[in-house]
């Protein structure tokens, strides 16, 4: 582990350098690199950007992730598997290959360059993990709490709200938290369907990374890499809740 992280992690440093190039090791500290991502208007719409279409996408993943896992843990019914498959094929699908199909059809349908678009796409990568989280939790709940609560008088929504969804929920926290990786974290399809006013912060740093890379690019992979590593303490805390 600590040889794969290590090329990761040393961009860390790299991002307080006082030079106007990426050296290791860092001449020098500041927050100099941090200041001009957070005051330059270009990293601030990308920044805005990137946080509404992953809190946007987590949502909605979340949302409708929940209640197909719900669906496929409760019922038997015929192509049960092939809706399985097709709800988690975008985890095995080249990327490439769905951003190639969602700009083709977005296209048409008028959502490219929007963060409508971007919002529905990122959605659609993030449903997987949303599913696979609520179905692990789903399988841990004791099958006879829902229908001991409908027996006692309570309705359908009263049960999912006051026994079901309370049983799930480090599992739906969890998969939400992975989706809101996902979007922030997701740049191929973005390139496809972005334009200069709906750009991310992966687009940013592809951007500089092709053209100017200064320590400015790893200011904001540093912040990136906190995000992600915050994700991924929320959600071994959310699973640690639900054990």
């Amino acid at each position: 582990a600590i040889f794969l992280l290590l090329p990761t992690l040393i961009i860390v440093p790299m991002s307080f350098t006082t030079t106007a190039t990426l050296e290791f090791p860092p001449v020098g500290f500041t927050f100099d690199w941090y200041g001009k991502v957070i005051g330059a208007p270009d990293w601030q719409t990308a920044l805005m950007n990137s946080l509404v279409i992953a809190c946007a996408a987590a949502a909605l993943s979340t949302v409708i992730g929940t209640a197909a896992a719900l669906a496929l843990h409760a019922h038997r019914f015929p192509g049960k598997a092939l809706v399985m498959g097709l709800l988690l094929s975008p985890m095995v699908t080249p990327v490439i290959v769905l951003a190639v199909g969602m700009y083709m059809v977005f296209s048409g349908w008028g959502l490219v360059a929007t963060r409508l678009g971007l919002v529905l796409a990122h959605t659609v990568l993030a449903i997987p993990f949303v599913v696979v989280s609520v179905l692990a939790s789903a399988r841990m709940v004791n099958p006879s709490l829902v229908p001991a609560s409908l027996g006692l008088g309570a309705g359908r929504f009263f049960t999912f709200r006051r026994v079901t969804l309370p049983l799930i929920m480090p599992g739906v926290l969890s998969g939400a938290v992975f989706a809101f990786i996902t979007s922030w974290d997701e740049v191929v399809i973005a390139l496809f369907l972005a334009d200069a006013q709906t750009r991310t912060v992966p687009i940013m740093i592809w951007n500089q990374v092709r053209t100017n890379l200064d320590p400015a690019t790893a200011a904001v992979a540093a912040i990136l890499i906190a995000l992600s590593a915050l994700g991924v303490l929320l959600s071994y805390k959310f699973r640690e809740a639900r054990s």
